[in-house]
């Protein structure tokens, strides 16, 4: 397996991230591995991939189980020590690309509990818990982008608190995430901090759109829906591109930019495919352009490794097309603002489902201890 078109996207500003994270990782040097070798230059983590990290590697975590069940600490607070503990010390690995790259990579991020989507000022509150005891410059907090993550996000970053704002499928939510962002810097300026050490990421979710689409034009079952099979996802995507590059060229933002502020990069996520038919790498690939980052779990990461075609920028200058996608979706009652609406609702539920698995596990773990 070559790794020389993981090295060729780098250098064409894509920054790969990998989604996964695990004290199996850590311990065996997995993932400083990955960032020698792969071109991993950040690592994403959410309740689904705690969970799977923590209950299919007990033995990992039976230690740190056993010591805190003894403290007598609930199940919330032993989770939430074991996975801090595990983003700190990942953040401790990526620390030399968070370095080299000026801040910009080398990033960490963490969820605050699925539970409070719909909580601001809960949400709030547990960010700025999180960034105190993970400790760590290079850590990014996941908000994720519901109507109550908008006001947390813009109070967490007004409070210089760097952030990945999580489960976006909307065009049109992306740009109230956008703004959010904008008016978080803007407070934070005013409270005389460096907007140059705050940081963010807005990361727009790529195949499952596809999945739901897919299976709407499935069941239309008629050649011109079987045509657009496929097409949905990338056309969301470019389209949130483009609206980033629009956003980036007013004067709002120069001003922002002239205090030393950041952009917050657009990052591509669930980006593993799904439909067997299509090719694994067409959501890097297909989405590659200067300044995204595109976050992917490992097979994703081999199979671009072994069989991705690099073709340069895949994105600019795509908005019209892609816009015309979702018109033709919309002409067959595809509603581009209902899958987005249900993809979010179905977003939270997966991830509070993943969390409350988690406690379980770990529950049974502290009751056997104990």
């Amino acid at each position: 397996m070559s790794t020389e078109i993981l090295r060729v996207l780098t250098e064409s500003g894509v920054s790969i991230w990998l989604d996964d994270l695990s004290r199996s990782r850590l311990r065996s040097g997995n993932l400083a591995d990955l960032v020698a070798t792969k071109s991993i230059r950040g690592v994403t983590s959410n309740p689904s991939i705690f969970q799977a990290a923590i209950s299919k590697g007990a033995m990992d975590y039976a230690a740190d189980l056993k010591d805190l069940a003894k403290q007598g600490l609930d199940v919330d607070l032993v989770i939430q020590r074991l996975t801090t503990d595990d983003v700190r010390n990942a953040c401790d690995v990526l620390l030399s690309v968070y370095q080299a790259t000026g801040g910009l990579d080398g990033r960490v991020s963490i969820e605050v509990d699925p539970r409070l989507a719909h909580e601001t000022q809960r949400t709030i509150d547990q960010a700025s818990e999180l960034w105190t005891m993970i400790d760590r410059p290079n850590l990014l907090i996941k908000i994720p982008a519901t109507l109550a993550g908008l006001e947390a996000i813009t109070e967490t970053i007004s409070n210089g608190i760097s952030v990945n704002v999580t489960l976006i499928f909307s065009v049109d939510r992306y740009g109230m995430v956008i703004q959010a962002y904008e008016d978080g810097l803007r407070k934070a300026a005013h409270r005389g901090l460096d907007l140059s050490q705050i940081h963010s990421v807005a990361s727009f979710f790529v195949s499952r759109v596809d999945t739901d689409v897919d299976n709407r034009l499935d069941a239309l079952g008629t050649e011109q829906a079987a045509a657009l099979r496929g097409k949905a996802a990338l056309a969301n995507a470019r389209m949130a591109w483009e609206l980033y590059q629009e956003r980036l060229d007013r004067d709002e933002w120069a001003a922002l930019l002239a205090l030393g502020a950041n952009a917050q990069r657009p990052l591509w996520a669930s980006t593993g495919v799904k439909d067997p038919t299509y090719d694994d790498t067409r959501y890097v690939i297909d989405l590659s352009v200067q300044g995204c980052v595109n976050t992917m779990p490992e097979a994703t990461l081999d199979s671009v490794a072994d069989h991705g075609v690099f073709r340069g920028d895949t994105v600019t200058g795509t908005g019209a097309a892609s816009a015309q996608v979702w018109q033709s979706l919309a002409e067959l009652g595809i509603d581009q603002a209902a899958v987005c609406e249900h993809l979010e609702q179905d977003g939270v539920k997966k991830f509070i489902d993943a969390w409350e698995d988690l406690r379980a596990t770990v529950q049974t773990a502290i009751d056997q201890i104990s």
